[in-house]
């Protein structure tokens, strides 16, 4: 791969080590000023549990040699968290999963996880040694906020990322976060990523904020991902290998307010793969009105996004969307919480291939839960 990725991933480990060394010595002080031992014992060996569901109905249609796809699939996931001290916590979670179709198609329909199966979701130590520092070691979601053109929510990497936050007066925040991954994607994919993001977090809680996070996203050792035949709609070459190697810039602006009691968020998401030389961007733009996490809250949703062939990595990005680049569509949503666990979305999607004259639509039908 090209030096940037090698040069990123030694500072990655270079900076979180001494992270670690002025955290403990932050930790040390911080002790002292507290004098509170009283309040550390109290504060630890709790036990929480968390989890989440998703029965979903999908039906898709316009796809090559007249296919459709219209399945059942059900997702489920438990764990626990351990609070061993006020600065050190545990947390493992299981997965279990089970759909009307079976994991042979999971290639073919652009899936990116199994659809039948259970696994070891989330295994991880988050280690807090100050009030804005935070080390996490282990298998655990994405410490970046990025957006389903860039990646998939549901994925589960395994590796260390740092995140350390500075405070820019009495309600924003500058953060960073920098990590280093085994990406864990189906059939025991061999794929690294080295990641950092940078966010200037105004007014951060306050009725009307924003946001702005410039990401770099590098991925590597893709040979076992191309075998698998994960790499979707990006380009190859004669021999079987990518065209463009992988390394993201990516750039989202956030702004979010509330009209009435409804709250009201835009976020536009530009992204160059500065590893190709051509068909290399993509930008989406999401509008969301409501919250269908609140109980009675309804929700209503848009997006759209354009992405060029080579622009993001397929196999990481948000499987929702049929095609994962070399296309462009929109995705209309609503959505209602039940109560504050369980929530209902509808969801359509309209896309279009390049190169393809017909649409593809697809019908998302969810019944979630979180705890």
């Amino acid at each position: 791969m090209h030096s940037e990725g090698y040069l990123l991933r030694a500072a990655l480990s270079g900076l979180l080590v001494l992270t670690g060394l002025l955290a403990g010595q932050a930790r040390g002080q911080d002790s002292i000023l507290d004098g509170s031992a009283e309040e550390a014992a109290a504060g630890a060996g709790r036990w929480s549990w968390f989890g989440d569901f998703l029965l979903r109905y999908d039906h898709v249609e316009g796809l090559t040699n007249d296919r459709t796809v219209s399945r059942w699939r059900g997702r489920g996931r438990l764990g626990a968290e351990f609070a061993a001290m006020p600065e050190l916590s545990f947390g493992a979670a299981i997965e279990l999963a089970q759909g009307s179709d079976d994991n042979a198609t999971n290639r073919i329909n652009n899936d990116n996880e199994r659809s039948d199966g259970a696994n070891l979701d989330q295994f991880w130590l988050r280690w807090q040694p100050a009030e804005h520092t935070r080390v996490l070691l282990g298998k655990a979601p994405l410490p970046l906020e990025l957006s389903p053109l860039t990646w998939d929510a549901d994925l589960r990497p395994a590796g260390i990322s740092l995140d350390q936050s500075f405070a820019l007066g009495d309600f924003s925040r500058l953060q960073l976060v920098v990590g280093g991954f085994a990406a864990q994607h189906l059939y025991e994919d061999d794929t690294r990523l080295a990641a950092a993001q940078l966010a200037w977090r105004w007014r951060e809680g306050a009725p009307g904020n924003a946001a702005v996070l410039l990401s770099y996203l590098d991925f590597s050792d893709l040979q076992q991902l191309t075998r698998q035949g994960l790499t979707r709609t990006n380009r190859r070459l004669a021999n079987g290998r990518l065209a463009s190697d992988y390394r993201l810039l990516d750039l989202q602006l956030v702004g979010r307010t509330v009209l009435g009691e409804w709250p009201l968020e835009a976020r536009i998401d530009l992204v160059r793969n500065l590893g190709a030389d051509t068909a290399r961007d993509g930008a989406r733009f999401s509008l969301v009105l409501g919250d269908r996490f609140q109980p009675g809250g309804w929700e209503f949703g848009y997006s759209n996004q354009r992405i060029q062939r080579d622009a993001v990595l397929a196999a990481f990005n948000e499987d929702d969307w049929w095609f994962h680049s070399f296309a462009n569509g929109f995705m209309p949503w609503i959505g209602y919480g039940l109560d504050r666990s369980w929530n209902l979305r509808l969801a359509a999607f309209r896309e279009q291939r390049e190169g393809l004259a017909e649409h593809t639509d697809r019908i998302l039908l969810d019944l979630g839960a979180r705890w």
